[in-house]
């Protein structure tokens, strides 16, 4: 009887460790930031909002990818590569870094991805100072995106 038991009992085990890969596939795909994110904010002085765009892709533990954003002071919307993306599980980070007047600024950002939403937080200096911003993007097709402009 206790040879039957411990048979069955080997058997599950046997079962539930060669399906641990299935559930670590399937949990990867879920934590996947590929793909079109789309955000806005405020536009300034109650003008109108201002929407960017981000388009992800991973290859293993890196991410790549460009930010299109709203130009400065009512300027033409600017897109820009990512620069030292990262995925660790459910979390991301990447940097981005424009021109302004000959001036380059840098913005970092990190976020945890839940699903088809990225809520996370912007750093970026201003007169010597480190200040920040909370970001929540959702994904989208291109064409939504556009749409949405």
């Amino acid at each position: 009887m206790y040879r039957r038991l411990f048979t069955s009992l080997l058997a599950v085990l046997t079962c539930g460790i060669l399906a641990l890969p299935s559930i670590t596939q399937a949990q990867d795909k879920k934590s996947d930031p590929t793909g079109t994110w789309t955000w806005s904010r405020p536009g300034r002085d109650g003008g109108p909002a201002r929407v960017s765009t981000l388009k992800l892709k991973t290859e293993g533990d890196k991410l790549t990818g460009s930010l299109t954003a709203p130009g400065f002071q009512g300027g033409a919307p600017q897109t820009i590569a990512i620069e030292n993306g990262k995925v660790k599980g459910d979390e991301i980070s990447f940097a981005v870094t424009r021109e302004i007047n000959g001036n380059k600024r840098t913005s970092k950002y990190s976020g945890k991805l839940s699903g088809d939403a990225i809520k996370g937080k912007m750093e970026f200096e201003r007169n010597g100072e480190t200040q920040s911003m909370v970001w929540k993007a959702k994904r989208g097709t291109e064409k939504a995106a556009d749409e949405k402009k």
